[in-house]
């Protein structure tokens, strides 16, 4: 999805379509006024009014966003949603790459400040930096062995410590989603695991 799909500033019209402020589903606007600043106020789905010229509108999707890490990321082009694999390091020294996908959305009623302490590219500003961090945290904590059985856990802990980052700033976080873990050599650790057990089984044969 582009950064445009994201936040959209509304261009005034210079003369009628000022005092207006068009607010389609799906969506909320902030107002920044020149004289208060961002104000605490948000505009829902509907026609409002605004002062012309004194007052600007920006659009905020507020619908449920995916952010995508896998191979497949463009990331020359760092505002839009997603990343490459998060590169980590388990406590017994492997090197690992994680894929996966969060489900997150703009808070509505924080929308105000998300767009004043934050601005329009919080995917590099939050999104970006405090995934690559928790994810590569959390497997920091485990061991290669324990990345493959413990898939559950390992999502659960990072979509908690995410959640409290992104409250913070005024996202809301529903869902963290683990694809695939790959070592340097394209190999998951299933596949790495299920090998390790059949030659663990051979050697007993």
């Amino acid at each position: 999805m582009a950064f445009e799909d994201l936040v959209v500033t509304l261009m005034v019209d210079e003369v009628v379509g000022s005092f207006f402020v068009n607010v389609p589903p799906g969506h909320i606007a902030c107002i920044h006024d020149l004289g208060r600043g961002v104000l605490p106020k948000i505009f829902k789905p509907g026609l409002h009014i605004k002062i012309p010229f004194w007052q600007t509108a920006k659009l905020f999707n507020a619908q449920t966003l995916e952010y995508t890490i896998a191979d497949d990321f463009d990331l020359s082009h760092p505002e839009r949603l997603g990343d490459v694999p998060v590169n980590v390091t388990t406590q017994d020294g492997k090197k690992l790459m994680v894929k996966g996908s969060i489900l997150f959305r703009i808070s509505k009623q924080d929308a105000p400040k998300l767009w004043e302490n934050v601005g329009d590219n919080f995917v590099p500003k939050v999104v970006r930096p405090f995934t690559r961090n928790q994810i590569a945290s959390v497997f920091s904590q485990v061991t290669f062995a324990q990345a493959s059985t413990y898939r559950k856990q390992l999502e659960n802990q990072i979509e908690n410590e995410l959640n409290k980052m992104f409250s913070d700033k005024g996202l809301e976080l529903e869902r963290f989603l683990l694809s695939e873990i790959e070592t340097a050599k394209g190999k998951t650790v299933t596949e790495l695991q299920d090998t390790s057990d059949s030659e663990k089984a051979d050697k007993k044969d």
